[in-house]
């Protein structure tokens, strides 16, 4: 019987990317946003909202590159869709990356109708930017502006950047699914 280690299933490396597709299909349109997102041939596992300790970032043509058709892939996956003409299909991840890259950080995933670029892209790095400040035991008004939280954590000093992935897409044919995805990919 082979050991594994529990070290083997910690990501050492993370892409994120993004992508839209539309069908007169629900399903179809989602294998096409996994395909402009270069992931359609992976078996994609959701997976919760930390970003491993001494993860490295890579571009997505390097982390396509380290994966085979098939492969089971831990993925943080945000998807929208509608068929409602004129809707606006928002999806993006976000994440908190700590100083100390001993530790752990955040990542973070919504998807609704109606959102923005600019305003999922907000949204997303401070829901990710929030989580990690909490385990830092940062303490602020969740009602405060998003300003008003990102000053406590420059205060704080220990988030060293957050980033996101966004994808939007309007429904603009009669009778046809738009799904859009981002994700951020974990290489094993």
């Amino acid at each position: 019987m082979m050991h594994v280690s529990s070290q083997n299933w910690v990501p050492k490396k993370i892409f994120l990317t993004k992508g839209k597709g539309l069908s007169k299909e629900r399903l179809t349109s989602f294998e096409l946003a996994l395909r402009e997102a270069g992931i359609a041939s992976l078996n994609l596992i959701t997976v919760s909202s930390i970003l491993p300790p001494k993860c490295d970032f890579v571009t997505q043509d390097e982390g396509t590159n380290m994966l085979s058709p098939g492969q089971v892939v831990p993925v943080v996956l945000a998807r929208s869709d509608s068929n409602t003409f004129g809707d606006l299909v928002s999806s993006g991840v976000g994440v908190a990356i700590p100083k100390d890259n001993e530790h752990y950080g955040y990542l973070s995933e919504h998807h609704c109708v109606g959102m923005d670029d600019y305003s999922m892209e907000e949204y997303v790095e401070d829901l990710a930017a929030e989580m990690l400040a909490t385990t830092y035991g940062v303490n602020f008004d969740p009602d405060a502006s998003w300003d008003e939280k990102r000053e406590l954590w420059k205060i704080d000093n220990r988030i060293v950047k957050t980033e996101s992935i966004i994808q939007t897409a309007k429904v603009d044919k009669e009778g046809y699914w738009c799904t859009t995805v981002s994700a951020a990919v974990l290489v094993l």
